[in-house]
């Protein structure tokens, strides 16, 4: 499956680690080159602001959902090709969901971590047959991957459930894996 839009999930804060900063550059700029556009929560600051900045930067299409209380903050990025303003934020992931053919996970926080796990759940419950993959920066979500590990071993998930999550700390790696064929 080729994947024509990817949905990032991303922090809206500034990293201590600055790596997660360049790896966050590093996928906008190769989305935009590779012709795919972007779709993610539609904010201009932190993983999220630096992601749209360099999808922008590279000519990419760059499509933000957002909810309608979040621009009242002066929180949406203004320079996007495309700002889809919802009621709250599950409006917004529904909306995510209905744009993409795939979804990527950075380094984030709890609102982060919701989204992935909304759409990991939705996977498992069918409602979707997308691929989800988490770029692994620094190693960050390996107390998560050894978590969902232990829940195979306790059989609170199965385990084709957990081979559905894909990780890599290589954005070439990951948006290879997302352009096979065979997924």
């Amino acid at each position: 499956m080729q994947s024509r839009s990817i949905c990032v999930f991303a922090g809206a804060r500034d990293p201590r680690d600055l790596s997660f900063i360049e790896a966050a550059r590093s996928l906008g700029a190769a989305l935009a080159t590779r012709g795919i556009t972007l779709v993610y929560g539609g904010g201009a600051r932190g993983m999220m602001g630096a992601l749209a900045d360099a999808a922008l930067a590279h000519g990419g299409r760059v499509l933000g959902v957002i909810p309608d209380s979040m621009v009242a903050r002066e929180w949406a990025h203004g320079s996007l090709s495309e700002l889809h303003v919802v009621r709250d934020m599950h409006a917004r992931k529904a909306k995510m969901n209905e744009l993409s053919d795939s979804f990527v996970v950075l380094p984030g926080g709890i609102g982060t971590l919701e989204e992935l796990f909304e759409m990991y759940t939705w996977a498992q419950l069918g409602f979707h047959d997308k691929p989800i993959a988490l770029l692994d920066i620094a190693s960050y979500y390996a107390p998560l991957l050894a978590m969902l590990d232990r829940m195979v071993e306790q059989r609170f998930l199965d385990s084709a459930s957990r081979a559905a999550l894909v990780s890599t700390n290589s954005v070439g790696a990951l948006l290879n894996w997302l352009d096979s064929p065979v997924l």
